[in-house]
């Protein structure tokens, strides 16, 4: 009990102001409920919720009694939260991209990140997995968990781990006279040693997943965007080192050797995996690892390519090379079994235009409903999170959106979400 009257105005409405907003019930009165793990839709359901959890899913729509909230979605379809396990909040496409780079300080990508995390947020992704930045992803992650600014649920890997020269070496592209200052080159690595190392910072600056760059890659200012550029000790040294901390592993690969010596050294994921041949699709089965496709990401890059003097010549050449070609490694996967991950590369497009990915995935041949379940249950299994977070289920995170149209006839539908709840908080309505 505040005694002191100063005291008494000074805190208690900062007490006030911490008392969640899911205080009461809610009962969700949905048309169409879209259950991505079955492949169905139910008619007229009600999906209670109480402070940040889901209490039961009912069929009808049920009477609210005292001090209970209805919110209509009668006229919507609604599934749970999208997951996205490829994003980079810190930044995003532009044409002075690389000049932007150099001259921001952290401060400056902090605010930015925060915008970029709310674009998200409101695009119907409630969690997201953020594969790399300058590590403002964790304090902005932090800053989430905390309530301080709004934005989806954040799996990050803090900084990429890269070889010298490599994709996401940051010193790429400056020259001599400059230098970079602090820790922002740190995670460059050259040896079994200093991977094992990089893996353990990571581990204490508070990241949940590692993230490598095993192949070069096309945004680097560097001539290859597909060579390897890890030594198999190195890889195995970071993927035992990540095992010991409980990290999962997802590598950067575009190019074929590289995407083999990775799933050999037993990374979880590889992002893109445009020049995947039939070993590698050999190798994804065997040991059980998903592709992460980031179509629109091959699109957007192949497109900003042919604007004059957007980028770089090193990355136009590497985009027009990479990025048209990456649609059609997804549906060779997809058609030979590979377990398919739903992710984006957001950042490398706009933030906020990530579900145009499920355009280009059906477009391919994959079943709307089959690529909802890779950005829902999938997803959320990768993340090993299944008993939080991927469906509309009793006990589970209150991650609920919904989309006016059904997606299985209107895949574009999920470009315009139109309610976000989030962990029991409704953000757009």
């Amino acid at each position: 009990m505040i005694k002191n009257p100063i005291m008494k105005k000074f805190f208690l409405p900062l007490l006030l102001l911490s008392v969640p907003a899911w205080a009461q019930k809610t009962l969700l009165h949905c048309g169409a409920l879209i259950d991505t793990e079955k492949g169905e839709i139910r008619k007229n359901v009600t999906v209670t919720v109480e402070k940040n959890k889901i209490t039961a899913v009912s069929s009808g729509f049920t009477k609210a009694a005292p001090g209970e909230t209805i919110v209509d979605l009668s006229r919507k379809y609604v599934l749970p939260g999208l997951i996205d396990m490829h994003v980079h909040l810190e930044g995003e496409t532009s044409k002075d991209q690389f000049q932007r780079r150099i001259q921001s300080n952290e401060a400056d990508v902090a605010y930015e990140a925060q915008k970029h995390a709310r674009t998200t947020l409101m695009a119907g992704f409630t969690t997201v997995r953020d594969l790399g930045g300058s590590g403002v992803n964790i304090a902005l992650k932090n800053a989430i968990n905390k309530g301080l600014v709004d934005g989806p649920r954040i799996l990050t890997a803090g900084k990429s781990i890269a070889t010298t020269g490599g994709h996401a070496d940051p010193s790429n592209g400056i020259g001599n006279g400059l230098a970079l200052q602090g820790n922002r080159a740190d995670g460059v690595v050259n040896s079994a040693d200093e991977a094992r190392k990089a893996v353990r910072k990571r581990y204490q600056d508070g990241a949940d997943w590692i993230k490598i760059t095993a192949t070069g890659g096309v945004l680097s200012i560097a001539r290859s965007g597909k060579a390897p550029q890890f030594q198999d000790d190195e890889l195995d040294a970071i993927i035992s080192t990540a095992n010991d901390y409980g990290f999962g592993v997802a590598a950067h690969a575009h190019g074929t050797e590289g995407i083999k010596r990775a799933l050999r050294a037993g990374v979880r994921t590889i992002e893109h995996g445009t020049f995947l041949d039939d070993e590698c699709i050999a190798l994804f089965k065997e040991k059980g690892a998903y592709l992460v496709p980031t179509i629109i990401a091959g699109k957007t890059v192949a497109d900003s390519a042919r604007v004059p003097g957007y980028y770089h010549p090193f990355v136009a050449k590497k985009a027009l090379e990479t990025g048209p070609l990456i649609q059609a490694a997804f549906a060779r996967a997809y058609q030979a079994g590979v377990h398919i991950a739903f992710g984006t590369d957001a950042g490398v497009f706009p933030h906020g235009y990530n579900a145009k990915e499920f355009i280009y995935m059906t477009e391919a041949g994959m079943p709307v409903m089959e690529a909802l379940k890779t950005a829902t249950a999938v997803n959320a299994g990768v993340l090993e999170m299944q008993d939080q977070i991927g469906s509309i289920s009793p006990g589970k995170l209150a991650d609920i959106i919904a989309v006016d149209e059904n997606p299985e006839t209107h895949v574009a539908t999920l470009m315009n979400v139109t309610f976000v709840m989030k962990d029991g908080k409704v953000y757009k309505q």
